[in-house]
């Protein structure tokens, strides 16, 4: 690893002060059906992050979810998740008759089931339906408002979502030729055919766009900003690929001649394959990335400042044949990333964001990040391996950075110190001036201790940490978010209001005080 310089401040006013936020995403929040949503809770925890002294509330991608309930692998490139709307809200807003949890099919605990998704989409449709029927003058321009504002992608993924529905969720590249390549005549029958279900999906996104823009409004006017998250990449059965696919390298058919990963590295020794099709820059510069700055454009109407995972994507890509079945074979290709931040720049002077550079970086990456510059990352669970120049350890740590304990890709800090060799142990109780019969919770406090301590103007903890979880206890199972690389059981981990102690804002408060980021 290289110590990267970065040491010049942000272009971006929004990171040149310290501060500190948490990591949380909306589905880890208590209530909801299924999983967490926008309603009373969120607005809860909006207020215990401002009672502790937080200015950032970090989540996930917020787009719809496609396999495994992954925030990162979507249909949608700006489309919002439909499950995380509050039937609370919508009750209260007169378009929905209280809902009957129970004849819903929806578990007890309210934990991810088909079942209670099914029942949420279902109350969803009853909402649309008690709309059209109460919706004042108002109400009803806010939606065709809405409808005009976001067209430039509503309109291909609604009638893609509804394409895809009629053939059992088949991905487009598997449906008719006439849809499939959206050929202008059989395109007009099916959405004149699906005209119902069409607006469906439009209302719903109408829906959810209300009630995030609302809470976001909320935040803000409590000092929490929200930070958001997107992927470099975007999945092949999303419906900005069906919509352009030329700006993607496919065959005729439809399938990638080459996708996405990284190579073997912390989390896989056989590399991450993702799948994802690669762009094909040349085409998209002939237009000056439009692609690009409609993306863009949409997330930052959602977010105040927006992480870019895989920030190294954009200086060169690991590209992998399309039929290959890990990403060993892969080789890395350049990618036009100063050509694509100016663009972005002019369109957007402010442009928040963060790069996510971990893993494999080169002096390239460096320096693109440094010439916008973009904040970066700094890990602490990456930052004890005994390595002098490793970036992540404290004393490699810059201003113009966001500092964590550990992301959602990591354990938690209690579920990562049980993993250490003893030697790694031992070195993190060194540099910590730690006793080796130090307790859990108070090594957590340690290790959060650090990140507050940290000369990077933006500490970011999780929530597991600020509750100091422990995946091995048994009642702390699951706490973990993710494991990369591994499809199933990710993405399900909630907290409860119960877990959060008594007087934890106060100690919070204090030590946002003590380093700074209060």
């Amino acid at each position: 690893m290289k110590s990267t310089s970065n040491t010049s401040p942000s272009s971006s006013p929004t990171f040149n002060k310290r501060q500190a936020g948490i990591l949380l995403h909306p589905t880890s929040l208590p209530g909801g059906i299924g999983h967490g949503d926008l309603g009373k809770e969120a607005y809860r925890f909006v207020d215990f992050l401002h009672g502790a002294g937080f200015s950032i509330w970090q989540t996930l991608p917020l787009g719809p979810i496609g396999s495994y309930n992954n925030p990162y692998s979507s249909p949608s490139v700006n489309g919002g998740n439909v499950r995380l709307i509050s039937l609370e809200v919508l009750v209260k807003r007169g378009w929905l008759k209280m809902p009957k949890r129970e004849e819903g099919g929806a578990s007890k605990d309210g934990s991810f089931t088909p079942e209670a998704f099914a029942y949420h989409k279902r109350c969803l449709v009853e909402a649309r339906a008690e709309f059209l029927k109460r919706a004042t003058d108002e109400e009803q321009d806010d939606y065709q408002a809405f409808l005009a504002e976001q067209a430039y992608w509503l309109e291909d993924y609604a009638s893609f979502s509804a394409i895809r529905e009629t053939h059992d969720g088949a991905p487009w590249w598997e449906w008719p030729k006439p849809l499939r390549d959206r050929e202008s005549v059989a395109m007009k029958e099916v959405q004149a055919e699906l005209a119902d279900a069409i607006e469906q999906i439009r209302f719903e996104q109408f829906l959810f766009f209300d009630q995030w823009f609302a809470l976001k409004g909320y935040a803000n006017q409590q000092g929490i900003r929200f930070f958001g998250d997107m992927p470099i990449f975007v999945d092949l059965n999303n419906a900005s690929v069906w919509a352009h696919r030329h700006y993607f390298r496919l065959d005729k058919q439809g399938r990638p001649t080459v996708v996405t990963g990284v190579p073997p590295d912390y989390f896989s020794e056989t590399g991450q394959l993702w799948g994802n099709p690669h762009y094909d820059w040349d085409r998209m510069r002939e237009d000056a990335f439009l692609w690009w700055r409609d993306r863009f454009r949409g997330h930052l109407q959602l977010f105040n400042l927006l992480r870019v995972d895989h920030f190294r994507g954009f200086e060169a890509c690991w590209e992998v044949p399309g039929k290959d079945e890990t990403a060993m074979n892969g080789r890395w290709v350049k990618a036009p990333g100063e050509e694509v931040f100016t663009v972005m720049r002019e369109a957007f002077p402010e442009l928040p964001l963060v790069a996510e550079d971990l893993g494999v970086i080169t002096p390239e990456v460096d320096a693109l990040r440094d010439d916008f510059g973009f904040p970066g990352m700094k890990v602490l669970h990456f930052g004890f391996d005994g390595v002098p120049d490793n970036p992540h350890v404290p004393y490699h740590h810059v201003p113009n950075s966001i500092v964590y304990a550990g992301t959602h890709d990591n354990d938690t800090t209690l579920g990562w110190l049980g993993t250490l060799s003893d030697t790694d142990r031992e070195r993190v109780y060194d540099y910590l001036r730690l006793s080796s019969d130090i307790s859990g919770s108070d090594f957590v406090a340690a290790i959060v201790r650090a990140a507050l301590a940290s000369v990077s103007n933006l500490a970011v903890l999780t929530m597991q940490d600020v509750l100091a979880l422990d995946p091995r206890n048994r009642l702390d199972s699951g706490a973990r978010m993710n494991y990369p690389g591994i499809a199933a059981g990710n993405w399900q981990w909630r907290f409860s209001w119960k877990q959060v102690p008594n007087g934890i804002n106060d100690e919070l408060q204090a030590l946002l005080k003590l380093y700074g980021r209060a």
